[in-house]
C-alpha cells in the first residue's frame, strides 16, 4: 500500500493540503487505489512545536514514503530567526537535498476559461502550453555562503557552483520531455557573463548530439523573462538552473492566470515531492479564501509520476477545467460575471465533477 506523507506546513498550507487529500482519497476510491496517509510537521509549524524547521521524524517519514504532498512554509512570524532556522532555507532546501530531488517540473498551461484572469492580452496567451524544468539542488542556493570583513566593511558572498553531471541529468530530462511534445527545447542561462552558465551551455550542446530530433535553442535569462510575457507561444520545454528557474516560474505563473493555478513536481530520487508553487499567504490564512487548485493539480502530478495512474490524473485535470468553464472562481482568479467561491467550496465542486 503506497504511503503518502502529508506536510501542510504554514499559512494556507494548513487549508489547501486537506483539500488535496480529499480529492486524492476520492480518486483512490474511484480507481481502486489503496493509499496510506501520515502527516508530519515542517517549517514554522515545526519550529513552534519542536524548535526546528525540519524535524528528524519528518525527514524519516518522507524517506520511507512513496510520495510527499506539501503545502507551503514560512511567514513573517519566522522571518527574524537566524538563517539556520528560517523555514524556507532550513526546511524546504534540505528536504529536497536529502530526497535527491534535482529537478522541479512546473507545467504552465492557459485554460481558455481563465484567459481574462491574466493581466496579459488574450492574443498573447491563447494556446500557451509549456513545461519548465528547474534544477533544484545546485547553484547559488546551495553554494558556499557567508560574510567577511574586507577593508573595514562587511562583505557577503554566495557561490554559484555547477558540475557537468548536475547539468547533464536535468538537461537529459528536458530533451526526453521535448521528444514527447513538440521536439523543441530552450536552455536558459547567462553565458555572456557567468562561467557557470558557459559550462551549462557547453554541456547542453554536447548532450544535444544524442537528440538530433530535438530543436535546441539557447536564451539569456533576461531575454527569456521578456519573451515569456511578449511571445510565450514560442516555448514548449524550458530547462534552467536553480535561481533562474525560481524567478522564471513565478513570472510564468501569470501565463496560467494566477500563481494559485501553478502545480509542481520535484523528482530525481526514490520519493517525489508535490506542492503548489505559491507561498504560505499568511494574509489570507484561515479565511477560506485560498485557491486549492494548484494543490489539486499537484495531486494530479502525484497520481501521474509517483503512482503511475495517468487516467486518474487526467480525470482530476478534466474536472478542474469543467469547474472553471462553469464559471466558478476563487478570489485570485475572480472576474466580474463569474461566481466567487471559497477554498472548501471550490474543492467540493471538483469532487462533484469527478
Amino acid at each position: 500500500m503506497p504511503r503518502i506523507a502529508l506536510l501542510p506546513g504554514d499559512g494556507i498550507g494548513q487549508e489547501i493540503v486537506p483539500q488535496g487529500v480529499k480529492v486524492l482519497k476520492h480518486v483512490a476510491e474511484k480507481y481502486g487505489i489503496s493509499l496510506e496517509f501520515k502527516e508530519a510537521l515542517i517549517g514554522g509549524a515545526a519550529i513552534d512545536a519542536v524548535g526546528v524547521p525540519l524535524p528528524d521524524e519528518t525527514l524519516k517519514l518522507c524517506q520511507s514514503s512513496d510520495a510527499v504532498l506539501m503545502g507551503a512554509v514560512g511567514g513573517p512570524k519566522w522571518d527574524t530567526l537566524p538563517v539556520h532556522l528560517r523555514p524556507e532555507g532550513a526546511a524546504l532546501l534540505p528536504l529536497r537535498k536529502h530526497l535527491g530531488l534535482f529537478t522541479n517540473i512546473r507545467p504552465v498551461k492557459m485554460l481558455p476559461s481563465l484567459i481574462k484572469a491574466s493581466t496579459l492580452k488574450e492574443e498573447v496567451l491563447n494556446g500557451v502550453d509549456m513545461v519548465i524544468f528547474r534544477e533544484l539542488t545546485g547553484g547559488i542556493y546551495f553554494g558556499e555562503k557567508g560574510r567577511r570583513e574586507v577593508n573595514g566593511e562587511t562583505q557577503a558572498f554566495d557561490n554559484l557552483v555547477y558540475s557537468v553531471s548536475e547539468i547533464q541529468r536535468i538537461a537529459r530530462l528536458g530533451f526526453e520531455a521535448a521528444r514527447t511534445r513538440k521536439c523543441k527545447l530552450c536552455s536558459v542561462d547567462k553565458a555572456n557573463v557567468l562561467e557557470s552558465s558557459r559550462l551549462w551551455r557547453e554541456t547542453v550542446n554536447e548532450l544535444a548530439k544524442e537528440y538530433p530530433d530535438v530543436e535546441l535553442i539557447h536564451m539569456y535569462v533576461d531575454n527569456c523573462a521578456m519573451q515569456l510575457v511578449r511571445q510565450p507561444l514560442q516555448f514548449d520545454v524550458i530547462i534552467t538552473e536553480n535561481m533562474f528557474g525560481d524567478i522564471l516560474t513565478d513570472l510564468a505563473s501569470m501565463l496560467s492566470g494566477s500563481i494559485g493555478m501553478l502545480a509542481s513536481a520535484s523528482l530525481g530520487g526514490k520519493v517525489a515531492l508535490f506542492e503548489p508553487a505559491h507561498g504560505s499567504a499568511p494574509d489570507i490564512a484561515g479565511q477560506n479564501r485560498a485557491n486549492p487548485l494548484a494543490t489539486i493539480l499537484s495531486v494530479a502530478l502525484l497520481l501521474r509520476y509517483s503512482l503511475g495512474q495517468e487516467h486518474a490524473a487526467q480525470a482530476v485535470e478534466t474536472s478542474i477545467s469543467k469547474v472553471l468553464e462553469d464559471g466558478y472562481r476563487t478570489g485570485d482568479i475572480y472576474e466580474p460575471g463569474t461566481k466567487l467561491v471559497g477554498t472548501v467550496e471550490m474543492t467540493d465542486l471538483v469532487l462533484k465533477n469527478l
